[in-house]
Formats: C-alpha cells, sequence, structure tokens
C-alpha cells in the first residue's frame, strides 16, 4: 500500500447518493431591486443570461455593488420525493452567495442568509422547504428568485454546486477528515477519520469502503470494507497507517452505505507530499538582495537566517544611523543620506558560517520586492482578534521569519463603531490596545499590516476612511503600521455610478498623498479587483502592489482562473510596484470563525504557490498560523522557491506556452538565470516538454522543490507532471 500525506488539501469530491435537479444553467439576472422581481408572473424574457459559475463583476457589470435579483424557472419533479427515503423536506442549495441573499419561490419569501441584507454574509447556502409547503408547485414550473446584495469587490452567485434535491438520512452525516496526518518513521503515515451524524436521532448502521489509488497508474493499492455504526453522540472512527513508496499524491476514497436506507456518503481527498529538504544545520542567509527605505524614516528589517541555534549576527558597512543586534538579527535606525549602501551579512553558529552580500537602497522606493507575510481575512475574516493576530506573529517568527516572511497584517473587523469626538479613528474592543499590538510585533523584528476603505464603511461594514484620509494615516504613523490594505468596498456610495480611469485612481492618489505626510514608509495596497487594468497605472498612482482579480477561494477553479490569467498585468510588474492576484489559501482557511483544510488538493498547493512565485506577486498566508502543519510548513519554507518570488529584478513570469491541457510560465531572473513552471491543467498524469528553444542554452536544470539538479546539456527536456500539478525548475 502506498500513500502520503499531511494536513489540507482534501475535498476533491463530496457526494451524497440521491437524486437531484442540478440549477447551474437557465439562470437570468438584473442590477437594481424592486419587490416586483419576486413575483411568479414576471416577465424576465428580456433579463441578462448569467453564467453562475462566475461573479456579476465579470459578466458585464464591473463596479457594481448593490442590489441584484436572479430567476430560474425549473420544474421539480415528484419523482424526487416520492424515490427518497425521508419524505419529509426539500433542500436548494446555493454556492456561494456574496454577501447576503433572500430566497423566493414562486412569490413567496422562504428563506433568507441573515437578519439584514445588506451586512455580509458571504457563503454557500443550504436551505430547507416543508414538502407541504404550497409554494412548492410538484411536477410544474417553478420560479426561483434570489434577492442579492454585494457590500464591495466580486458579487452574485458563483460557484458549482446549485441543485435542488430532497432533505435525505445522509444530510445529516459527514465524514471529518481534518484531523492532521501523523508522520512516522521511513515516510510512513497515518490518520483518523470520523463518522458523524448531527440533528437527527437515527442509529447508523452499514459500511464504511476504505480505497487507495494511484492517480498515475489507476491502480487500486489497498482497499478495506469495515463495519460502522454510529449515533449523533458517538461517532464512528477509522484509523489507518500505511508506508508512502514515492513522493507523489495518492487518492484516499471513504464511502459508507447506511443499511437500512441504502443510502451512501463518500468524499475523496489526496494525501499531501513532501518535497522541501530539510534545512541544514550550517547558517543559510534567506530572502530578498535588496531593501528600500525612505530617508529619515524608521527602519526595520530583520536578517532572515536558518541554521542551528543560537545563531550570531554581523553586518559590515552599515549605512550611518543604522544598528544590529548580533543575538536576534534585528536592524533598527533611520538613514538620512540617499543612496544605495552594499552589506555583507554574516551568521555564524557552532557549526559554520554563512555570508551575502545585500544593498540598502534610501531613496523614494519602499517594497523593492514583493511582501512576504500573513493576513487574517481568509482564516478570520472579521472573527480576527488581538490573541489571534499575536498568535500568528508569535508563529511567523518561530518558524517563518527565517525565510523572509516578515508581514502580520490585520484585515476588515478592527473598527470601533463610531469614531471619537475628535473624528479619529480608534479599534474595537477585539484589540485593546493597537500601538501595544504593533510594538510587539515591530518587538520581534517583524512588520505590521492594517485595513481600511476610501468609502464611508468597509465590506464588513466597519469605519472605512470617507473625508478622514489623513487623521487616518496619522493614527497609522502613531500606531507604527508598515502596511495598508485599502479595499474599494462602500466607496462605490460616493463615486459616479460609472467611475471613469480618473474616478478609480483618485481615493488611492488621496491616500497615498496622506501616508506620504507621515514619518513613516507605509506599503499601500490597492484593493479594487482589478478595475480599469489598474496594472497599468498602479504605479503611478502610488501603489506598492494592486489587485488584480477579485475574490480567491479555495478551489481548483478559483485559483486557477486567477493564477493562469495573469499575463496581461505581468509586464507593468516592478521593483517596489507588482500584481496582486490575491492572498494565498493553503492550510486551515474558512473566512472566520469556522475553519477547515483547503479543498485545494496537494498538486494544486504546490502549483498555487508556484505559480505565485513565478509572477512576482505579494504572498499572503491566509491561514490560521497557529495550526500550521507540516505540510503547510513544506509549502512555505523552501527557499529556493521564495527566493524566485523575490527576485530583485521584479520582473513577473510570462505565459510562453498554453496548450489545451497544459501551460509553460517563463521568469527571467537577476543572475540571468530562469525559473520556469511547467503546469498540468488536466485531470490526469501528462509529460510535459519543456524545449529546449524556450530554456535556451543551459548547463542546468534544477528542480526547485526538491532543491536538486536533474540535468546538464542542452536540448529539449521532460516531466512527468501529476494532475493540477507543476514542475518548477530553474535553468543556469
Amino acid at each position: 500500500m502506498k500513500k502520503i500525506l499531511t494536513v489540507l488539501f482534501l475535498l476533491a469530491c463530496f457526494a451524497k447518493a440521491h437524486a437531484q435537479v442540478s440549477l447551474s444553467t437557465g439562470w437570468k439576472f438584473k442590477a437594481g431591486d424592486s419587490t416586483a422581481f419576486s413575483a411568479t408572473n414576471f416577465d424576465d424574457s428580456q433579463w441578462q443570461a448569467i453564467d453562475v459559475n462566475k461573479p456579476w463583476e465579470r459578466q458585464r457589470h464591473d463596479y457594481y455593488n448593490g442590489f441584484g435579483w436572479y430567476r430560474l424557472h425549473v420544474t421539480i419533479p415528484a419523482s424526487l420525493k416520492n424515490s427518497s427515503y425521508l419524505k419529509d423536506s426539500l433542500r436548494i442549495d446555493l454556492q456561494n452567495v456574496d454577501d447576503n441573499d433572500e430566497l423566493y419561490l414562486n412569490g413567496k419569501l422562504i428563506a433568507k442568509g441573515g437578519s439584514d441584507i445588506k451586512v455580509s454574509n458571504y457563503g454557500p447556502r443550504h436551505y430547507m422547504l416543508a414538502t407541504n409547503n404550497p409554494a412548492i408547485l410538484w411536477d410544474k414550473e417553478n420560479v426561483l428568485a434570489i434577492r442579492i446584495f454585494d457590500t464591495g469587490g466580486d458579487g452574485g452567485l458563483y460557484g458549482d454546486k446549485f441543485s435542488i434535491s430532497m432533505n435525505d438520512i445522509m444530510d445529516y452525516v459527514s465524514i471529518n477528515t481534518d484531523a492532521d496526518f501523523v508522520y512516522g518513521a521511513k515516510n510512513a503515515v497515518g490518520k483518523s477519520i470520523k463518522l458523524i451524524s448531527k440533528g437527527n436521532n437515527y442509529n447508523y448502521k452499514g459500511k464504511l469502503d476504505f480505497k487507495v489509488t494511484d492517480p498515475e497508474t489507476g491502480k487500486v493499492l489497498y482497499e478495506k470494507t469495515n463495519k460502522a455504526t454510529f449515533t449523533g453522540s458517538k461517532p464512528f472512527t477509522y484509523t489507518f497507517s500505511a508506508a508512502a513508496i514515492e513522493r507523489k499524491s495518492y487518492q484516499l476514497s471513504y464511502v459508507f452505505t447506511d443499511s437500512l436506507s441504502g443510502t451512501k456518503i463518500s468524499k475523496v481527498e489526496s494525501t499531501p507530499y513532501i518535497l522541501t529538504p530539510a534545512p541544514s544545520a550550517k547558517p543559510k542567509i534567506n530572502g530578498p538582495e535588496v531593501y528600500g527605505a525612505r530617508p529619515g524614516n524608521p527602519f526595520l528589517y530583520l536578517i532572515p537566517a536558518t541554521g542551528q541555534k543560537p545563531l550570531t549576527y554581523k553586518a559590515v558597512s552599515l549605512p550611518k544611523g543604522l544598528s544590529l543586534d548580533v543575538a536576534t538579527g534585528i536592524i533598527k535606525g533611520s538613514v538620512s543620506k540617499k543612496g544605495d549602501y552594499p552589506v555583507t551579512f554574516t551568521v555564524k553558529n557552532a557549526v559554520g558560517s554563512g555570508t551575502k552580500q545585500f544593498t540598502i537602497c534610501i531613496g523614494d522606493k519602499i517594497g523593492l520586492t514583493p511582501a512576504l507575510g500573513w493576513n487574517s481575512w481568509n482564516a478570520f475574516g472579521l472573527s480576527v482578534d488581538d490573541g489571534r493576530v499575536r498568535t500568528a506573529a508569535r508563529t511567523m517568527i518561530e518558524k517563518l521569519a527565517s525565510y523572509g516572511w516578515n508581514y502580520v497584517n490585520i484585515d476588515d473587523g478592527w473598527e470601533i463603531d463610531k469614531r471619537l469626538p475628535s473624528g479619529e479613528i480608534t479599534a474595537n474592543q477585539k484589540f485593546p490596545d493597537m500601538k501595544g499590538t504593533v510594538d510587539y510585533v515591530h518587538s520581534l523584528g517583524l512588520k505590521m499590516g492594517i485595513y481600511s476603505s476610501p468609502g464611508p464603511t468597509t465590506c464588513g461594514g466597519y469605519l472605512g476612511s470617507w473625508q478622514h484620509e489623513d487623521q487616518d494615516a496619522k493614527t497609522y504613523g502613531y500606531w507604527g503600521i508598515d502596511y495598508l490594505k485599502y479595499d474599494w468596498c462602500s466607496y462605490s456610495e460616493v463615486s459616479p455610478k460609472d467611475p471613469t480611469l480618473t474616478d478609480l485612481k483618485k481615493p488611492y492618489q488621496v491616500i497615498r498623498a496622506s501616508l506620504d505626510k507621515v514619518n513613516r514608509d507605509i506599503m499601500l495596497s490597492f484593493c479594487q479587483y482589478g478595475w480599469g487594468k489598474v496594472w497599468e497605472w498602479g504605479a503611478e498612482t502610488g501603489g506598492n502592489s494592486w489587485r488584480t482579480t477579485g475574490d480567491i477561494q479555495d478551489t481548483w477553479r478559483s485559483m486557477s482562473e486567477i493564477g493562469f490569467n495573469q499575463d496581461e498585468a505581468a509586464k507593468f510588474a516592478q521593483p517596489g510596484h507588482f500584481n496582486d492576484p490575491d492572498m494565498l489559501v493553503v492550510g486551515k482557511v474558512g473566512w472566520g470563525p469556522s475553519l477547515h483544510n483547503t479543498h485545494l488538493s496537494a498538486d494544486e498547493q504546490y502549483t498555487h504557490i508556484s505559480l505565485w512565485s513565478l509572477q512576482s506577486v505579494p504572498l499572503l498566508i491566509g491561514c490560521d498560523m497557529g495550526a500550521l502543519d507540516k505540510f503547510t510548513l513544506n509549502l512555505l519554507t523552501n527557499s529556493e522557491v521564495l527566493a524566485i518570488d523575490q527576485d530583485a529584478l521584479g520582473k513577473a513570469a510570462r505565459q510562453v506556452v498554453k496548450g489545451n491541457t497544459y501551460q509553460i510560465w517563463v521568469k527571467e531572473m537577476k543572475d540571468g538565470s530562469k525559473a520556469i513552471g511547467l503546469f498540468n491543467l488536466s485531470d490526469k498524469y501528462q509529460t510535459i516538454t519543456l524545449p529546449g528553444t524556450t530554456a535556451g542554452t543551459y548547463k542546468t536544470i534544477r528542480n526547485v522543490w526538491e532543491q536538486k539538479d536533474l540535468t546538464k546539456g542542452a536540448g529539449d527536456f521532460k516531466a512527468s507532471v501529476a494532475p493540477h500539478g507543476v514542475m518548477l525548475v530553474r535553468v543556469k
């Protein structure tokens, strides 16, 4: 039996074996709001046909926030009810709603996503309706009408799971695979999964079929059937262990069949596998080769180095005004004179030493390489608090800072409900001492980021910076903020309905001017979803980075659609100014407060990190830092992968080959080498050829994830690449 694992990545498939009516096609859409839109006999023939796989912004509704209506005409067959084991309730599944909704069936309001439709409540919906409800017209045409309010960013219905089915005995059952994989000697791995029942008193009795498959060959490597019984108070636990033979992902399948009803529930996950070698005990200095700061402003830099602790640090030729703590590697101070200052770093320990040439650039540009850090949103959403931020900072300094990770960023949800009488903003009860929090993060040698909006409110309904930009920038300076994410959100309420390019630039020009009045280097991250081709003007408007897309989700569809459609923006990347295809979705995510293991498979996560690094974009971890597992650490601590993202040349990879089932992206590096990603977009293994004409003349091809040389010479290079996977190489 072959396999490997670790804790995240999972849910490639989750299915219940009962009939359903697909709701994926046939939808109509109209922006605006009217109670008439819910009526059964309302004429929607002139409405726009819309694809519920995509937000409305990508379907002729750029910049649109507010109300929109979806309508669908669908026949609900009585056979659904007649063939079901439980005949009590009809289930309507919608994924996803962004941000809140009201659901009407044949003109009757039957469900809604929250008490206030204007309060953000993003996510999937699972609505139940009694089968004897007169709103249901069995075997006849029914009209579903959904009223949605979008607070900002992407909006509407989008995803890949829209259906009507009967409430089933298995709707109360879940196959919980959230436990971490356990690693043993000689690549042995193990894990426990649970069959859990919630919401009923049914005694489940049946069988659990477990199977391990090699997706490369299709061969079943191991299978076992287990008797399984469980109730709401007593889950069934199945534990397995196996030795991994090859470093690749295998498919694990779990199928529970209830013997009484005959219904089934199934789940499929992939096993993670470790590619990044453990760091050497000898010191190695990681991170970029350059760092930018403005003259006269506070300077803070932590020399990132791995190796057996304790380490001692040395810096030769530091510019006047800076000092180094030899025990921590933290450089502080201020440099008054502009110029490029070559510095030599040396790090020593009991087994050796390592050196690195480094340049401190004192001038007008900051953020010469993309930000490496953490952002609270993809894990905690609006439930972020001081404790979670401090946990993220501690974890970063203990496990990640030695590789160059250094930003700890608070997203939406920190703001008080009402400004102080002076007009100043302050933090709510979740952050009782914001300056104290920032000082704590700085004491570790790390940077601190925060979030706001140019509108009256943020996406989450908290205070924005509208007409208080100078005050807020001054507050951020006092607290010691190093990074500001500035999210368009409610600015649509105060901007023209159809904003011009000048309108799109204005709020970012305003806040940049306000930040520049503060005696502090504050990175500015535009979050306006790629509107107006922001990559063409983001740099001149003062952005250190700018979102090129709507929000990412932890699915292959979302990540791949975003990641493989960045070529148009790529040529605008440059030191100090970078594209941003949104934050990382590895590890435990959930948008707060409930978390789950990312739905990306192991290979999809390797693709995610590889593609983002090739494109020279900010790498902002979006998971619970307090629950980092071995596989996620493996993804985030490969110094050679991170070096591709942090290359001082600042160029983004370009898409040089676009096949039907694969792509090749090539990035030029400062030392003359090329970083190249061979990406398999298909659901099957395939051999991808890197033409010699694309790689150029080379002496070495290096497997970056495994940090080993593969071949010498010239000509074509071939690699077998896993489904949705990558071969990341560097040619010299």
